[in-house]
């Protein structure tokens, strides 16, 4: 419930070159990789020594395998890693990639770095072009050949940033997380960083690991071999790579025994998170096989992200066509708000945002434009933000850029009188013709015209009570504000907006906008002879019909920003404008619901302590319903927030590494409001 701390600004790697091209780094003193042959001393150490290749022709359909590396570098080892998987797993399988790094390195100083491996040239170009922009620390989930490989970088100190992939830092309860199957312990060698092979680190590599899990390290300095054996693995010297003459294996033999804390000191105050995000008892079913009920933005989303794993998906929808409720706007605006704030909300508005401008990707062309977008200080309060911003943001210009209204009127292709937030890689994209691409997969199958009455649990499984034939051990709820319907997500504080956009004719001066312009509300370019604008906010209005008033002040909004331009709809009839109403869904907080739905009876019981003291040492993990999900409450922001929100719930059904920080993760839990209210004594 806390805020998150992940606001630290990131310094890039400082690096000096040598007579062969080969980087050094500048503040550590040390090289990046082997003077002799960086590649193949990454294949001898971290792939051959951790049996990769025999591992992995050993892996099935499906199957998905995790690496974690302290160090990504010049991302050489990911490269090999990516390189070997293509030549032995199966076709089907995943390779999940987690590597965290405090110092990153420039965009063009990596180009520079993987320069040396032509041979790799292709893989170096996709990495290349998907390679994050850093502001501040945090996670960037990358995805490559369509959900095949995945990389999670994570920017920040290694031990801070694994100890985000625990279920809890709670001693009792941390090991309830998705597990690593092979450490590279890179990263520079432990007498020129000796902060970095901590104790806390070998600690928090013990909690990810499991029996069989492997680690390789180019080092054999007796504080890596001490701490693997901290871990509790079992250490073997073998030949170095090239003149080195020894480095270090090691192998999980067994399990590794769980934390046990004497709570009666503790049974006033814990000191420890309340372990209530916690689901101790999930496990992913032996059927891969999903039920998702609302097929808009958060149901597609939701059915590729898991479709692409290999999960066969019913996709149910009332109505007789896909996305026709909020999702059926022909118009919609990949659209964040940045903040200054060092807040849970600020993270996971940046966090989608850059994760949705590389999930578009494929689909700009045939489902929208990437026009760019411009946020437009159109007023005092957002003219203080932007100024704001400029520190967090000022070498991000590859993400937003600050422009005059000079050069916003240039960018636009039309006059507009405010500086503004320019996004060059956004743009707009049609939801209805972007959720017809995200379900047109073998692994999905769309029933329509099915209203889903109410879901019941039978036999291990979730079964649609009106259409018993649908059933699937996993279901997720995706019908937005119609969430309220069942049972098992009544009780969710659901808020329902509703929103009118209006259709304006495009005249010959408007014709020349290039580009969307958010002001209050937002216009982008025209398509087939009529821009789309809007939307208005309109709190506990349940009216359908399109009403002039709303068209009015989706007019008044656009005249301030576009000055003449919007003069040649002031005479508009209203009465005969086009648009369409449609409902958000939102929460009070402003985040969306992700995630497996509460048991509320039996977690009101086992966390009733909490009435009397917030912090209660409760020895505890949160109730689940097994097998049931929830990803709702996108409001305005579907098409950034449902990317990364599909992605989460899909590593979390498929119990895998995370794209988000547990912490973030937390604060999108669907329980939240359920604890708060305990906290509250209003339950």
């Amino acid at each position: 419930m806390s805020d998150s701390p992940n606001t630290v600004s990131v310094q890039h790697a400082q690096l000096a070159w040598d007579d062969d091209g080969q980087p050094l780094s500048s503040l550590f003193g040390d090289v990046y990789f082997s003077r002799a042959n960086g590649l193949e001393e990454t294949r001898h150490v971290f792939l051959q020594h951790n049996q990769l290749r025999e591992r992995w022709q050993q892996l099935g359909n499906g199957d998905h395998f995790t690496i974690a590396e302290t160090g990504f570098g010049s991302g050489l080892n990911f490269l090999a890693a990516w390189q070997l998987w293509l030549e032995t797993a199966p076709a089907t399988a995943q390779l999940h990639f987690v590597s965290v790094e405090k110092f990153p390195l420039a965009k063009s100083d990596l180009q520079r770095a993987l320069a040396l491996w032509p041979e790799l040239h292709e893989l170096i170009d996709q990495l290349v072009q998907h390679y994050p922009v850093f502001v501040g620390e945090g996670f960037h989930r990358l995805i490559f050949m369509d959900g095949r490989i995945q990389l999670t970088l994570i920017i920040g100190d290694a031990t801070d940033g694994f100890t985000q992939l625990l279920s809890s830092t709670h001693p009792s309860f941390s090991h309830f997380c998705a597990k690593i199957d092979a450490w590279f312990l890179d990263g520079f060698a432990p007498a020129k960083n000796p902060q970095m092979w901590s104790d806390a680190l070998f600690d928090v590599i013990r909690l990810l690991s499991k029996q069989g899990t492997t680690a390789a390290t180019f080092s054999a300095a007796a504080i890596v071999k001490n701490g693997l054996k901290r871990a509790g693995f079992a250490i073997q010297k073998v030949a170095g790579f090239g003149r080195k003459r020894e480095m270090t294996k090691a192998l999980m033999e067994q399990a590794p025994e769980q934390a046990s804390i004497d709570t009666s000191q503790y049974r006033s105050y814990s000191p420890y998170p309340v372990p209530w995000t916690v689901n101790a008892h999930y496990s992913t079913p032996a059927e891969k096989q999903a039920l998702i009920i609302g097929a808009g933005l958060a149901g597609c989303t939701s059915a590729h992200a898991l479709a692409t794993r290999g999960w066969k998906v019913t996709l149910v929808e009332r109505h007789a066509e896909i996305a026709v409720e909020a999702s059926g706007n022909p118009q919609g605006v990949l659209y964040a708000k940045l903040s200054h704030k060092n807040e849970a909300q600020a993270e996971f508005n940046l966090a989608c945002l850059q994760f949705a401008l590389h999930f578009y990707r494929a689909y700009w062309n045939d489902c929208g434009g990437r026009t760019g977008v411009l946020q437009l200080a159109h007023n005092e309060s957002e003219q203080q933000l932007h100024e704001l911003l400029r520190d967090k943001f000022s070498t991000a210009n590859e993400l937003v850029e600050f422009v005059d209204a000079t050069t916003a009127s240039a960018i636009a292709g039309v006059s507009l009188t405010h500086s503004a937030l320019y996004f060059p890689q956004a743009g707009w994209i049609n939801p209805r013709a972007l959720c017809a691409a995200l379900v047109a997969h073998p692994n999905i199958n769309v029933i329509t015209n099915c209203n889903t009455e109410a879901l019941d649990y039978i036999d291990d499984r979730w079964c649609i009570r009106n259409r018993p034939e649908l059933h699937a051990p996993v279901a997720i709820i995706a019908n937005a504000r119609d969430a309220k319907r069942f049972s098992q997500s009544a009780n969710l504080p659901i808020k329902s907006i509703r929103g009118q956009i209006s259709y304006v004719p495009q005249s010959d001066a408007s014709s020349k906008l290039k580009t969307v312009v958010c002001s209050e509300g937002y216009i982008g370019p025209a398509i087939d002879g009529f821009h789309c604008t809007g939307a208005t906010f309109n709190l506990r209005d349940e009216t359908r019909e399109l009403r002039e008033e709303d068209h009015r002040t989706n007019l008044n909004n656009l005249r301030e920003p576009l000055g003449n331009l919007a003069a040649d709809w002031e005479h508009l009839d209203l009465a005969q404008l086009n648009g369409r109403a449609a409902f958000r869904c939102t929460l009070p907080d402003y985040l969306p619901l992700v995630g497996a739905v509460a048991d509320e009876p039996l977690m009101e019981q086992n966390f009733a302590p909490l009435r009397k003291n917030a912090r209660a040492a409760i020895q505890q993990t949160g109730n689940y319903l097994a097998g049931l999900y929830i990803n709702i409450g996108h409001g305005s922001r579907g098409l950034a927030y449902t990317p990364l929100c599909a992605e989460l719930l899909a590593a979390e059904i498929n119990r895998e590494i995370l794209p988000v920080p547990r912490e973030l993760a937390n604060a999108l839990n669907p329980a939240r409001f359920l604890i708060r209210d305990i906290i509250k004594n209003k339950r």
